[in-house]
């Protein structure tokens, strides 16, 4: 790590020093302006999708902080001290105080969601048991002697309780992936389903059995039976209205990001808005490149320069419309030099990415050839004198570094990987005896977003926008927006159509012919 550090220092100076505090400062009124952003869009009508809290509040500031410290980890490692990096506003407080109602709130009602079911599933298994011990202890002497029937229906509830008690346990008890806005219906309709049930068998039980003081114990063991077989059935409805009403494709959604246009299609079957909208946001971490906005830069600089160099001066007095007319025709006149200027400013990038790129895979391959000889003079040595893979990850990284932070810059990648995580994959690479092809594969081609660390692509929270109601099922012709901070995501629905296949029979005859040949020729 030495080497590393010696390498760093060479290449520090003033100018980085500026930069870092140029940048500091630009991170600062970074801050300040997203939480505007995000108040001015609270006017639309949208409910929230908000995943489970892992993170501390100030979570994103800080990994934009540190976005910052590891722009310059290949060439210099700069200290200020004496000036503060972190700054809040009331804007600021008064978003963090209700994310944080938002996050207690969302926590109250999965929990308390939680706590109701789990009081009504005790409820369920202890009912039959219940059936079956409360006539044993309130008139024991009274019962008629329970039969070999009657002794094996004990073992018939016992068996079909355990098979409830597990199908329960693999249905329900999991781990939830997000806290949806609205509650799940189908899931509603069975807890009530299953209370109503559970409550109409205890007032029976009530006014026929325990009024009455019912001495036939065989007939009260049967009756207990008859409750378990029909939470039995109960349960097959769950697994079909849950599972498997869902699996048969029916909609066909395209989903396209705002901000560059990279789209994927999804096949859904029946499922209500926002369970759709979870399904899409799970593909789109796994599906979606991750999200660059520093690749949207250079358009929005491009038309910049252009209006900058329009000038227009007002000879004649206040005339509005001849300043505009001025302004139209010299936007016209240099349009018709735009596409050069786009084509050799593509051409020019296109090279640039493809040197350093050859750069990097150079140093790379005679990195992994210095590791490899250092491997076989090690193994000459004792074995206690072999040196970790971290050690050797640290001894030839600096040998790659430079050319590895220029590729990232030109290909403008370098907020997505610190020094510290490339450390890590080079120390797995080389403990796994990857290749050197093997290691560069993360930087050369953009992989989906959770390739990368959880703390530089992940948002919080999505924020859910439709006309229709977002417990009411998919249609055709449906659109809805998941948006976060950056950019958002807009899903159209369509409906598969209805195919209709025919069959035509060719008879086999059809294809069989004669060849008749004449035995007399023209000769």
């Amino acid at each position: 790590m030495s080497a590393a550090m010696d390498t760093e220092s060479t290449y520090s100076g003033y100018s980085h020093y500026s930069g870092h505090s140029k940048k500091a400062h630009r991170q600062g009124r970074d801050r300040h302006k997203s939480p505007r952003s995000k108040d001015g869009s609270r006017s639309e009508k949208s409910v929230t999708i908000q995943t489970p809290p892992a993170e501390p509040l100030l979570g994103n500031d800080a990994s934009r902080a540190e976005e910052g410290q590891d722009d310059n980890w290949g060439e210099t490692t700069t200290a200020i001290t004496g000036t503060s990096e972190h700054s809040i506003s009331q804007e600021d407080i008064a978003r963090i105080s209700k994310d944080l109602e938002d996050s207690v709130g969302l926590d109250c009602k999965r929990y308390l969601g939680l706590t109701v079911a789990a009081v009504l599933g005790l409820l369920v298994f202890l009912t039959p048991i219940a059936f079956i011990l409360l006539p044993q202890i309130l008139w024991r002497d009274d019962l008629e002697p329970c039969g070999t029937v009657c002794e094996g229906l004990f073992i018939s509830v016992a068996f079909k309780l355990l098979i409830l008690l597990i199908g329960t346990w693999a249905l329900f008890f999991r781990q939830p992936k997000a806290d949806l806005p609205r509650v799940f219906v189908f899931r509603a309709l069975l807890l009530v389903l299953i209370f109503l049930f559970v409550f109409s068998y205890w007032l029976f039980y009530g006014v026929r059995i325990l009024d009455s003081k019912d001495t036939n114990y065989q007939g009260i063991v049967q009756y207990a039976v008859s409750l378990v077989d029909a939470l039995l059935f109960i349960h097959y409805l769950a697994i079909v209205l849950l599972e498997l009403r869902q699996l048969q494709p029916m909609f066909t959604v395209k989903v396209v990001r705002s901000t560059d246009g990279e789209s994927r299609y999804y096949s859904l079957g029946h499922l209500s808005i926002q369970r759709a909208a979870l399904v899409v946001l799970e593909n789109y971490y796994r599906d979606f490149t991750v999200y660059n906005a520093a690749l949207l830069t250079a358009s929005k600089s491009r038309a910049a320069k252009h209006m900058a160099g329009l000038k227009v001066y007002n000879v004649d007095g206040n005339n509005a419309s001849g300043q505009s007319r001025a302004m139209i025709a010299a936007a016209a006149r240099r349009r018709d030099s735009s596409h050069n200027e786009l084509y050799y400013e593509e051409a020019d990038h296109e090279r640039r990415v493809k040197k350093r790129r050859a750069r990097l895979v150079v140093a790379v391959e005679e990195a992994f050839t210095h590791i490899k000889r250092l491997q076989a003079e090690e193994q000459q040595k004792a074995p206690v004198e072999m040196m970790d893979p971290r050690e050797a990850a640290q001894a030839i990284f600096p040998s790659m570094a430079r050319a590895l932070q220029k590729y990232l810059r030109t290909t403008r990648q370098q907020q997505y990987h610190s020094m510290e995580s490339i450390l890590q994959h080079l120390s797995f690479c080389i403990t796994n005896n990857m290749t050197p092809k093997a290691f560069l594969e993360r930087y050369l081609n953009p992989g989906p977003t959770l390739q990368y660390d959880r703390d530089r692509w992940f948002s919080k929270q999505w924020t859910l926008i439709s006309e229709e109601a977002v417990t009411s099922g998919l249609q055709d012709g449906i659109v809805f927006v998941l948006k976060c901070l950056d950019f958002s995501l807009v899903v159209n629905v369509k409906k598969i159509p209805f195919i209709k296949l025919s069959e035509e029979f060719i008879d086999p005859k059809s294809h069989k012919f004669v060849l008749r040949l004449q035995s007399e020729t023209s000769v």
